[in-house]
């Protein structure tokens, strides 16, 4: 699973996971996809409607855009989301353990193919 996972350019549910991996059950792919994201070998990101989208996580910390079209899911870093971090951290009662932040976007291929 981790070869096929590692081939991924792009976002990918766990449907789309066991639909590859045809001798691997649904169960044991979805306990896999957990057990990688606590490791934090893949990222999961939600789309509008809900539905659970994954990605290889490909840097130590960062925030996604995921592209409500096509479902890229893209990685970023910025130092001016870090220092708002720091700066709320410091105004809250208690220890920030995580957080998630995601823009959506329709990404630069989408919007290329003029599907606005």
């Amino acid at each position: 699973m981790i070869g096929l996972i590692d081939t991924k350019e792009e976002g990918f549910s766990a449907e789309e996971v066991c639909a590859e991996l045809s001798g691997v059950g649904r169960a044991t792919v979805y306990r896999t996809l957990k057990l990688l994201l606590e490791a934090g070998v893949v990222c999961k990101v939600t789309l509008p409607d809900g539905a659970p989208m994954y990605s290889l996580s490909r840097v130590e910390h960062h925030h996604h855009t995921l592209c409500v079209r096509c479902g890229t899911v893209g990685e970023f870093r910025d130092a001016t989301v870090e220092r708002m971090m720091r700066t709320i951290g410091d105004d809250i009662s208690g220890e920030i353990v995580g957080h998630r932040m995601e823009f959506y976007i329709v990404c630069e291929d989408c919007l290329g193919r003029g599907n606005s």
